[in-house]
């Protein structure tokens, strides 16, 4: 009877490697598609936060425009601090941001000429 047992055993052995073995590679491959669909949310909200960053510097760059002509409109920081209820600091914030769009890209020119029909208006 230990002879027939031990046989047992050794039949059922294989069979059970053979199992884990193809358990195993389900797990692998589960793994494998679990982490590739976490990459592809990640990128995918990688890619939404950089289109958002995009919309908010066009936003920054259009008000920092507008806050230039409030400040030509008003005659100076202050006046047009208290007419928007925006902190000084935030008007000087917008006005270095349109000043720098405005060398960065060429347009001094440009810049001086949105201001100027404002504060000649």
């Amino acid at each position: 009877m230990a002879g027939e047992l031990a046989i047992s055993w050794v039949r059922a052995r294989p069979i059970m490697i053979l199992v884990m073995t193809v358990q195993n590679s389900d797990k692998t491959l589960s793994r494998k598609q679990r982490l590739q669909e976490k990459q592809r949310r990640q990128l995918a909200v990688v890619d939404t936060v950089d289109k958002a960053e995009v919309k908010v510097r066009k936003a920054e760059a259009e008000l920092a425009v507008a806050v230039t002509e409030a400040v030509q409109m008003f005659g100076d920081e202050q006046s047009a601090s208290e007419a928007l209820d925006m902190s000084a600091e935030a008007i000087r914030r917008f006005l270095r941001m349109a000043q720098d769009e405005a060398a960065g890209t060429g347009h001094v020119a440009e810049a001086a000429e949105v201001a100027e029909p404002a504060a000649t208006s």
